[in-house]
């Protein structure tokens, strides 16, 4: 797809200043300074006296004094002496002896008599104190370097930096020289977009909708499942739109410190109201705007308090016009009511799951730099993959361009994509897994019973393939292909979806006459099928049109502890009651179809055990044989297969089956791994 480049703002917005210091200093120029001024000191006091003296001892001043060779004596501050010698003296022993005029050395100011005995030897004793450079060094320096670094930290601590400034916010300032995303970069939620577009209009021309008494929307809430979407349409909004925006998780409001989320909340409304009018997208918003009073604690909770901050930054006294809040969550069943009211999150905007036009759309953005066969049909892509996200969509183009390089290819054909969907879907092959022959058959069986229940099944979505070859935790596979999107569920789908569940425990006990750990994924799901059926769909003629769900809100462990059931035990045994009758009807149905096709399942079974996979197109052309001029419903078309073919795998051992994408499980089930053969 190709992307518009919007020409970067004339007038950009200001980036924020450093943090001052001591005249505008950051904080390591200070530091490396006072670090300088420091060790300038020790140079200048520990090696100011120079290497043309000679150091002496007390005890060796004395002597040399006694024989005459000392000729001054000048005493400082703290009793340091330095003098000359009467003539040069050689001082040392060997090789660094060496001559010297002039000494230093210390005299104890506690030995009154040492300055009596100098002068009776003839030595000139005078005394002077510090003066000049040396005297402010000494006396003054270390003092002033320590003024100098606590009135550095104290400003750093009132919030002239960021070492003692927890209380500041740290959203990100997106300006208008950063790479940005726009809306083309967007794909399969064009209502969302349509909505998000209107918001970027309102901070343009606002007198365009207050000339008719309206107001500004002050928030809006992104609400949508993981990857559909929801931070990239933020992105889009802040590579759009020509005001400031600034960008901040919930998670970064609340630290170790009392206090320091509210704060964060007060300081970004103060810095977005600086430049309104601007946008403030807050991403995870339920990591600070949960429910109040939910837990089990007392209620004066840090995250309370912030919570109670944005609520009165949203919408409290102050005038918060020009200013608009974006947030996005996918928990909105835990928000709290009173971030959720009009005048806080004035629009609520759900990113849900793409169609199949979306599919193809967000398919067409992430493959737009990809090299593409010309044979590669994203709409076929897209039919494969219902209940996929935007972001799976995007792991399944990257998934294909990677298996694509492994077959040293230059472009991406048809099956890699394919590949790339059973890898997401199923997990990689696990070819060295070793099978004994009595596994693979009753692998073989027991696919082979879901096959041909959904075949011979009304209202069952059309087959599409089904293996043997472990994947993941599944030894086998059979994978159906949705004619379209379903929105509802009929009573008819519901009982071929269970039937075709049982298929593979019915297969194993009528051809093989035994059961197997394989159908335990298989009654999981029949039975929360059925479950929802009675309890939540009021499909049971025995219970009627009552629901009997217990998810009645959120998760809360304070609300757990006084939560009962809302129906009596005889209600719970009519419900186990009614549970058991439509799963045993629709095994008395997989187990009538299978009786009436023995031949069509022992045939395929043999396929399987021979080939590893069947598609669409080899049941068809089996069924033509067997059963000519039979009309089956729940085979696919025609016009939506493509010709098998072999991979061009990078082991030569290995085989791989064009076209074989399998769909994702959900409630009507399309893929149905009933081959799991994990321990009980």
């Amino acid at each position: 797809m190709s992307e518009n480049k919007t020409p970067p703002d004339k007038k950009k917005n200001p980036l924020p200043t450093p943090p001052a210091g001591l005249g505008g200093c950051s904080f390591r120029t200070v530091t490396m300074w006072v670090m300088l001024g420091l060790l300038a000191y020790v140079l200048v006091i520990f090696l100011g006296s120079g290497s043309d003296k000679a150091s002496l001892t007390y005890s060796e001043l004395l002597e040399y004094a006694g024989q005459g060779k000392v000729e001054t004596a000048v005493l400082s501050t703290g009793g340091d002496v330095e003098g000359e010698f009467r003539s040069p003296q050689t001082i040392g022993n060997g090789e660094s002896s060496q001559e010297y005029l002039k000494y230093s050395s210390f005299v104890p100011f506690e030995d009154e008599g040492s300055i009596d005995l100098l002068r009776a030897q003839g030595v000139d004793v005078s005394g002077r104190g510090p003066s000049g450079l040396m005297a402010i060094l000494i006396n003054v320096g270390p003092i002033l370097l320590f003024i100098i670094l606590w009135i550095f930290i104290m400003r750093r601590m009132s919030g002239g930096g960021q070492a003692f400034s927890f209380g500041k916010s740290k959203a990100k300032l997106i300006t208008g020289d950063k790479p940005k995303n726009t809306f083309e970069d967007v794909a399969g939620c064009d209502e969302a977009k349509q909505e998000l577009e209107e918001v970027i209009e309102f901070l343009k021309e606002p007198a365009k909708f207050q000339k008719l008494g309206g107001k500004i929307p002050k928030g809006v809430l992104l609400i949508g499942p993981p990857g559909t979407g929801k931070t990239l349409l933020a992105r889009a909004v802040a590579g759009e739109a020509k005001v400031p925006f600034f960008s901040m998780s919930g998670s970064d409001f609340v630290e170790m410190f009392v206090g320091v989320g509210a704060s964060r909340v007060r300081d970004l409304f103060v810095q977005a109201k600086a430049k309104s009018p601007s946008i403030i997208f807050i991403d995870e918003i339920d990591a600070v705007g949960r429910q109040r009073g939910t837990g089990l604690g007392g209620g004066h909770d840090e995250r309370e308090q912030t919570l109670n901050a944005l609520l009165v930054e949203m919408d409290g006294f102050a005038d918060n016009q020009g200013v608009i809040v974006i947030a996005a969550t996918n928990r909105p069943d835990v928000l709290d009511a009173a971030l959720l009211r009009p005048g806080r999150f004035d629009r609520r905007i759900t990113v849900g799951m793409p169609d199949v036009k979306g599919r193809e759309a967000i398919l067409k953005v992430h493959t737009a730099r990809m090299p593409l066969h010309k044979e590669v049909d994203l709409s076929v892509i897209s039919r494969r993959t219902p209940g996929f996200s935007g972001a799976d969509l995007e792991s399944l183009a990257n998934e294909a361009a990677l298996h694509a390089a492994r077959r040293d290819a230059n472009s991406i054909e048809m099956r890699d994509f394919e590949s790339a969907v059973d890898r997401i879907i199923m997990g990689i092959e696990r070819r060295s897994m070793v099978m004994t022959e009595e596994e693979k058959k009753l692998t073989a069986v027991h696919e082979s019973g879901h096959a041909i229940v959904n075949v011979f099944s009304p209202q069952s979505d059309p087959f599409h393939k089904v293996t043997i070859v472990p994947r993941g935790q599944a030894l086998g596979v059979t994978s159906f292909l949705p004619k379209a999107e379903r929105h509802n569920y009929s009573l008819e789908y519901c009982e071929t979806v269970l039937a075709r569940l049982l298929g593979g425990r019915g297969a194993e006990k009528l051809f093989l006459d035994t059961m197997s750990t394989g159908a335990g994924n298989d009654l999981d799901r029949a039975t929360d099928l059925a479950r929802k059926m009675v309890c939540n769909w009021g499909m049971s003629p025995e219970i009627g049109p009552v629901s009997f769900s217990e998810d009645h809100g959120p998760v809360f462990l304070g609300r757990d502890y006084a939560r009962t059931k809302g129906y009596s035990e005889h209600t719970a045994r009519v419900i186990d009651d009614e549970i058991r009758r439509i799963i045993g009807e629709a095994y008395k149905a997989a187990l009538a179809i299978l009786e009436d096709n023995r031949d069509i399942v022992e045939r395929l079974a043999e396929d399987l055990l021979e080939k590893e996979t069947v598609s669409s197109v080899e049941i068809r052309e089996m069924l033509a044989e067997l059963r000519p001029g039979m009309e089956f419903p729940g085979l696919d078309s025609p016009d939506f297969d493509l010709s098998p073919a072999e991979d061009e795998n990078i082991d030569s051992n290995e085989e791989e089956v064009k076209n074989d994408g399998p769909e994702e499980s959900g409630a009507g089930s399309e893929t149905d791994a009933g081959g799991d053969r994990r321990e009980p």
